[in-house]
């Protein structure tokens, strides 16, 4: 059994390319179809049910491209959204809190983990569910990093002024003791390399977007839907409004060939339903 359709990706905005970089690397064969929201980014700020409402029109976009599987590639619409998403749409789904939820469980040995976000998913508490929903006894130390997304889109991703605002909102997890960092917003891969420098082995990281893309791989496998061709997989990009500054930021950090980006018009419908 092999599905050349493609695997439906979208986020609030671009964040959500780390997860398709992460993909493409895991998964060469696979077409991807990446939608952003780039006309109503941010979401963190938005309340819970226009984010459901949001995250149901993007997939339902996603569904007009025939897509096989709806990854949820933004931190807040994963909190709040993919219980609706699930029970709407005629096609799998997946969200990146649950395979990096798992992973953190995983790596930590002290049991205790540092989660870093934006103000509305530390917020939800989705982290800290998910993983004591696997652990009970797992002690979280959840910190929001508003100003780290706008350092990255700026593209000061090796920058003295970045490096200090990493130490002043990791400096109090490590103190504490966090020997796993979960990286809880897509923007955030941008800067493992930052992070890295400054944890010096004290914690490990685990990478939303390649803890998605392995879920993914295992989804594909569990409903055999995996693509069988050869040769180079395409990667389309459609944004609901014109591309800013970060998108060349985002090209140059993670090297996707990225070619014309499309525009498209939100689609203010009725829920996606199964067709």
């Amino acid at each position: 059994m092999s599905d050349p359709r493609p695997i439906g990706v979208f986020d609030s905005g671009i964040g959500g390319l780390t997860v398709v970089k992460a993909l493409r690397e895991l998964l060469p064969n696979e077409d991807i179809f990446y939608l952003g929201d780039t006309a109503r980014v941010p979401y963190g700020g938005k309340s819970a049910t226009t984010v459901e409402r949001y995250s149901l029109e993007m997939a339902d976009m996603l569904l007009e491209e025939n897509v096989k599987l709806v990854v949820t590639a933004c931190n807040s619409a994963s909190a709040v959204a993919l219980g609706r998403l699930e029970q709407t749409l005629s096609v799998p789904v997946i969200g990146v809190i649950k395979p990096g939820a798992q992973a953190a469980v995983a790596a930590t040995r002290s049991q205790h983990v540092g989660v870093i976000g934006t103000r509305a998913t530390i917020k939800s508490g989705a982290y800290e569910r998910e993983l004591r929903a696997l652990n009970p006894d797992i002690n979280v130390t959840a910190r929001a990093c508003p100003l780290l997304v706008p350092l990255i889109e700026e593209g000061w991703l090796d920058d003295g002024l970045t490096d200090h605002v990493i130490a002043r909102y990791l400096g109090p997890l490590t103190q504490e003791g966090v020997d796993t960092l979960v990286l809880g917003c897509t923007h955030y891969p941008l800067l493992a390399d930052a992070i890295g420098r400054f944890l010096a082995g004290k914690a490990k990281l685990v990478d939303s977007a390649h803890t998605c893309a392995k879920a993914v791989e295992q989804l594909l496998d569990r409903h055999s839907l995996r693509a069988s061709r050869g040769g180079a997989a395409s990667l389309q990009v459609a944004l609901t409004d014109a591309p800013d500054t970060f998108l060349a930021v985002a090209r140059r950090a993670l090297q996707l060939e990225i070619g014309e980006v499309q525009l498209r018009e939100v689609l203010h419908r009725a829920p996606a339903t199964a067709r």
